[in-house]
């Protein structure tokens, strides 16, 4: 029962969880905290997979909450002095960590504080949605990913999009005799960075990525059909941005519109730095558990990648980040409540 914040990250990075396969993390960390003296409910999510929601009361009122998986591929845990390299470091392991040793120092200063770690938020988000559809006394949720140990006053949302354009196959020697899907798709690509999007004060501009391409049969084809998956983080409503894609398409392509994650506002505590993710969270599907924080140790710069690492300093001082959070979001939800 470590309390060493580098140790216990990388007790829980040593169990490859990424997403779809978090079975054997959320058995291991529930068992940890029973261990720990917490009382643990297991939220089911699928057949193979649970959330992980413990307390130390029966209404808590504030809730540390994480996601416990991570994106591919995984990369075990490597301390180099007091830097800890490896997958989930920062996205979101460490957080978790963090937010153990912070609740256990919550708990005993009578802080009705909870645990919530959750699965899928690199995908679908099913563990925030399974959670929400849970009981709860929670008035305040601070959720964790990596914020560079700033306070997030917003983040931006995001809509997923697939842009499918057709042609007509014909043998590559002529081209004339066909129509290629692909060449239609690469032009609408060209002009994606000249649309007018909409910008927001807070949250910045709109942005899109194309985040795969595919299309065609044979390279002595010409292409039949291509399509393009897009990433659109919304600082709007998306149906604001949706009717301008369709307008700016107009009829040379079909857009189908994917998975969507609001934009939205976060509460602020005095004393914290601030920022504003451009990366979406857990926190829109998690709308029953109070009022939303974001805050954690880490930078998203290198989460997702072959660099993801954190510091020891990080970790020591997101720990008594949330602490100071725990306790003013208490205080905010008691005035509220009155």
């Amino acid at each position: 029962m470590t309390s060493d914040v580098l140790r216990l990250t990388a007790e829980l990075m040593a169990i490859d969880s990424t997403s779809g396969r978090e079975g054997e993390l959320m058995a291991h960390v529930a068992l940890m905290l029973e261990s720990r003296g917490w009382r643990v409910t297991r939220i089911p999510v699928t057949p193979s997979r649970v959330d992980v929601f413990a307390t130390c009361v029966r209404e808590p009122f504030v809730t540390l909450s994480t996601h416990l998986d991570t994106v591919p591929p995984y990369i075990p845990p490597r301390i180099d002095g007091d830097t800890l390299w490896g997958r989930g470091s920062c996205d979101a392991k460490g957080i978790a960590a963090a937010m153990i040793l912070a609740a256990e120092q919550l708990r005993e200063r009578n802080v009705p504080i909870a645990l919530l770690f959750v699965v899928g938020e690199e995908v679908t988000h099913d563990g925030a949605i399974a959670a929400n559809a849970s009981p709860t006394t929670s008035r305040a949720i601070i959720d964790g990913e990596p914020t560079e140990g700033k306070l997030a006053l917003g983040t931006k949302g995001a809509v997923r999009g697939t842009i499918r354009t057709t042609g007509v196959a014909a043998h590559s020697a002529y081209p004339h005799l066909g129509d290629s899907a692909i060449a239609k798709l690469i032009a609408l690509l060209a002009e994606l960075p000249h649309l007018e999007l909409p910008h927001d004060e807070l949250l910045g501009p709109t942005t899109i990525n194309v985040g795969q391409i595919s299309g065609g049969v044979a390279d002595n084809v010409i292409a039949p059909s291509a399509e393009a998956r897009i990433m659109v983080r919304l600082v709007s409503d998306v149906e604001e941005v949706w009717a301008l894609l369709e307008q700016w398409i107009a009829g040379r392509a079909t857009i189908e519109r994917g998975s969507l994650v609001p934009a939205i506002r976060l509460g602020s505590v005095a004393g914290f730095e601030t920022m504003v993710a451009a990366f979406a969270t857990d926190i829109p599907a998690l709308t029953r558990w109070g009022t939303p924080y974001l805050y954690g140790p880490g930078s998203i710069h290198v989460a997702h990648t072959s660099d993801e690492r954190i510091t020891r300093a990080e970790l020591e001082s997101a720990v008594a980040g949330y602490v100071r959070l725990g306790e003013a979001a208490l205080a905010a939800a008691q005035i509220v409540a009155m």
